[in-house]
């Protein structure tokens, strides 16, 4: 800052006395300066250090300085370290639970579509089992109609060296027929 900047900026209350606010606290300053020029020992004068005391207490100032903020930076890298390890921990957790809350609802899924199928089965089952018996049924009543209607044809044959012995019986809605047939083979000679 440029000297007439600092000029133009109020003074501190605190360094000016007479500017406080509060008058007990202008009384015990004043009263302060005057023990201080009491004692025994004199003020230090600005005036009176050398400019090599001046340079020692800028190079103490300096350390210091640099003590300080080496170890705010140190106490700054160790947060930030305990932040990240805490991020990384609750980023753990996250897919954890993310994980957990996924594998729920794939076996809540999977048991659904499970139940459905075992549903769809049940009633597919059903549903042939009442087509079958309607087939039955409809065998039934059909092999019923064909006996009756068109008969049913037994036969036996017997071969001998000359002959052919046919036996057929025919049963038809009326009642049984046999028919017996001898039939002679040509055999050349």
């Amino acid at each position: 800052m440029s000297e007439t900047e600092e000029e133009e900026q109020p003074e501190d209350k605190d360094e000016n006395p007479l500017l406080s606010e509060n008058p007990s606290e202008v009384e015990t300053d004043i009263l302060a300066e005057t023990q201080k020029t009491d004692d025994t020992e004199a003020p230090v004068i600005q005036d009176e250090i050398s400019e090599e005391d001046k340079a020692v207490i800028k190079i103490q100032s300096w350390w210091r300085g640099t003590l300080v903020r080496r170890t705010l930076l140190h106490a700054a890298l160790r947060a930030w370290v305990i932040q990240c390890w805490w991020r990384l921990i609750q980023a753990k957790f996250a897919e954890k639970r993310r994980r957990v809350t996924l594998d729920r609802f794939s076996r809540e899924e999977w048991a659904a579509v499970r139940l459905q199928s075992w549903a769809r089965m049940w009633r597919i089952r059903q549903l042939y089992c009442q087509v079958l018996n309607a087939v039955r049924i409809i065998q039934a009543y059909w092999r019923c109609h064909t006996c009756a209607s068109r008969g049913l044809i037994k036969g036996q044959y017997r071969v001998t060296a000359s002959q052919l012995h046919l036996e057929l019986e025919i049963l038809l809605g009326s009642g049984p027929c046999v028919v017996t047939e001898c039939i002679p083979l040509p055999i050349k000679q």
